[in-house]
């Protein structure tokens, strides 16, 4: 569980990335959360959009995706959200 510390830390380093992921209509399946989770374990730290027409709330959408791959939500903006993973071969950020 993050900490607001940790929460802020991770927020400013998303500030500045591109989402890499698209969630639309076609929804979660099980190829996206394999998508998500190598790239979670690659970057440790990823923004993804939410398409107008999917069928579910960002949030909702955040939170399945960061529950079937064991992340960490850390923003949810608009129709963005941001997730992070500590990584088991890549540990690149520090946290506060």
């Amino acid at each position: 569980m993050l900490n607001s510390k940790q929460r802020s830390h991770l927020r400013s380093l998303a500030n500045t990335m591109e989402p890499i992921f698209q969630v639309g209509k076609g929804g979660i399946g099980s190829n996206l959360i394999k998508q998500f989770d190598d790239a979670l374990e690659a970057r440790e730290l990823i923004k993804a959009t939410v398409l107008k027409n999917a069928d579910e709330s960002v949030k909702e959408i955040c939170e399945d995706i960061a529950g079937r791959t064991g992340a960490e939500v850390v923003q949810i903006i608009g129709s963005k959200f941001v997730l992070y993973k500590e990584s088991q071969k890549h540990k690149e950020i520090i946290l506060p």
